[in-house]
């Protein structure tokens, strides 16, 4: 419903978590966000710590409803892995597409992180 739809973005009860996330982004984040912020890739829109549902998330491309997360060491534990399996079925389950990338990679590889992104975009 569209009710439904009007509600998941951008929670008031999320609004503080949101803006300390954004303030303190991580290296990873904040190096990615250099190179997606001010629509500098391909000229579209992202945003940072954008919150659907209860979940907030690294990066999101409303344009083509994909989510880019980064995951640094503590998402290897079996805890985090499966909070973060719930989190992406929760999200894909809403049709949007999500995509994961380790922090190290963003670093090592960006021009790969680049081109998995755009791979990922609905609209070409």
């Amino acid at each position: 419903s569209i009710m439904k739809n009007i509600c998941i973005h951008n929670r008031k009860e999320l609004i503080e978590s949101r803006k300390d996330l954004r303030r303190k982004l991580t290296p990873s984040e904040a190096f990615l966000w250099k190179h997606l912020r001010a629509k500098q890739l391909d000229g579209k829109k992202f945003v940072k710590q954008h919150s659907i549902g209860k979940y907030i998330v690294d990066f999101y491309l409303a344009s083509d409803k994909l989510i880019i997360e980064l995951d640094g060491e503590v998402h290897q534990n079996p805890a985090a892995m499966e909070y973060d399996e719930q989190r992406t079925a929760y999200l894909t389950g809403l049709g949007f597409s999500v995509i994961r990338f380790e922090n190290k990679m963003v670093f090592d590889n960006l021009q790969s992180v680049l081109m998995e992104i755009r791979a990922n975009y609905k609209e070409k």
